[in-house]
């Protein structure tokens, strides 16, 4: 094992969308990037996995390889030291490395939102999301009997791919009502390229029934996966699957922003007109400043991108676009509002916490995310209550306690290294 010390005029920690995005329009504009991610190529969740998806996503990869920033992928940030301006990342085989800069911008993404309910444990239940990168790293899922429910347009892209590697889509079901989708959809009519995505993505989908106010309220199997129970209005049944692919929307990705005391907003990292956050030569673009989509992180990457490397009047140029996708966000949060009902698709013996084994029954003496994690070690496991905290967050009103380093489970030899290096 050994570990490195590096430097990093722009430092950018992630590579998806908004963090390609960044890296273009700084390194176009002079500035010297690096980019770090975990994933062992950039592109982000939306973007991975062999050739991009669309001309957007291949314009700006090829943008990307012509910026040609430093890379280090496969780099895990597990802590910060905000003082120094600091860094320290784990690689594959053992490595570790730290980083100072002197301008970062976090495109640190978002993951997705699980609600428990009774059998959600069971193998073959899988987030939406989970099973989209499952099947873009090469899952065959030819034939199989999949059920897409849940919440939000992340449904619509993971059924649009499944189909497309030949699944048996059974349904897609979403929580939200019809007259909150209708209103979004007129709402489109008004963003063409959009409209023409939707209606282009709806066409490929006509065969699979999309069912609106319906929702999974459990699963049954001997071990695995063999059914779901479908509830819609007054009506429920059962439905034979191999598959469940669940997702109730996004929650982004704080811990870093949290680390270097970067303040939060309503919807994530609070930024300003430059997408700079409160600490200083910090930026913060895309879904962890605000879930919004893949346009609404290209334009805030490119002007944190910008501002960064201080191009002010570029980024200045590109506020109305942003404005544009912004207000699309706030649609998108009204229409996939999550319905009351369910947080009692929970019952008392449900599982919350998987990584503890904290049932829900657990949480009804407790005051509040603390006490929870003190007399449950909710929390407390290997996630660091990255799927229980925001689940408990729309169950029980608590606020998870915030980030403290380091942000994933790392070897102590990472943490003290550069100290020993030091010294």
């Amino acid at each position: 094992m050994s570990h490195r010390r590096m430097h990093a005029p722009v430092l950018i920690a992630g590579a998806g969308p908004a963090g390609i995005a960044a890296a273009c329009c700084a390194a176009e504009s002079g500035a010297t990037v690096t980019v770090i991610d975990f994933s062992p190529a950039s592109g982000g969740q939306i973007w991975r996995g062999g050739k991009p998806p669309d001309r957007l996503a291949r314009q700006w990869m090829d943008r990307y390889a012509k910026a040609r920033p430093e890379q280090l992928l496969e780099a895990r940030i597990v802590s910060a030291v905000p003082s120094e301006r600091k860094l320290l990342a784990e690689l594959p085989g053992g490595d570790s490395v730290a980083i100072t800069y002197e301008k970062l911008i976090l495109a640190t993404g978002a993951r997705e939102l699980f609600l428990p309910f009774p059998g959600w444990t069971l193998p073959g239940v899988v987030g939406a999301g989970g099973l989209q990168a499952l099947v873009k790293s090469g899952l065959d899922v030819r034939g199989k009997r999949i059920a897409v429910a849940g919440s939000g347009p992340l449904l619509l892209a993971v059924a649009d791919l499944l189909r497309e590697r030949e699944a048996n889509v059974l349904f897609i079901a979403e929580q939200a009502t019809g007259a909150s989708v209708s209103r979004l959809s007129l709402k489109l009519a008004t963003m063409p390229t959009k409209l023409a995505q939707a209606l282009a993505l709806r066409a490929r989908l006509a065969s699979i029934p999309y069912l609106v106010s319906c929702w999974v309220d459990a699963c049954e199997g001997d071990g695995n996966l063999r059914r779901v129970c479908v509830q819609q209005n007054r009506r429920r049944w059962t439905v034979d699957c191999d598959y469940l692919a669940t997702g109730y929307g996004l929650v982004p990705n704080t811990e870093l922003a949290e680390l270097l005391g970067c303040e939060s907003g309503a919807d994530g990292v609070a930024v300003n007109s430059f997408q700079q956050t409160s600490a200083d030569d910090v930026f913060c673009a895309g879904e962890a400043c605000g879930i919004g989509g893949v346009d609404k992180a290209l334009v805030e990457g490119s002007i944190a991108g910008y501002a960064a490397a201080g191009k002010l009047r570029a980024a200045e140029e590109l506020a109305a676009e942003r404005a544009k996708q912004r207000e699309f966000a706030t649609r998108l949060k009204e229409t996939f509002t999550l319905r009351p009902v369910l947080r009692s698709l929970a019952q008392p013996g449900t599982i919350v916490c998987r990584c503890e084994d904290v049932r829900l029954s657990e949480f009804a003496a407790r005051e509040g995310w603390r006490d929870a994690k003190l007399q449950s070690r909710c929390g407390m496991g290997r996630c660091q209550g990255r799927v229980c905290g925001p689940a408990v967050e729309f169950l029980k009103g608590w606020k998870p306690s915030p980030a403290r380093p380091p942000v994933f489970p790392s070897r102590v030899s990472t943490l003290i290294a550069d100290d020993e290096v030091e010294s």
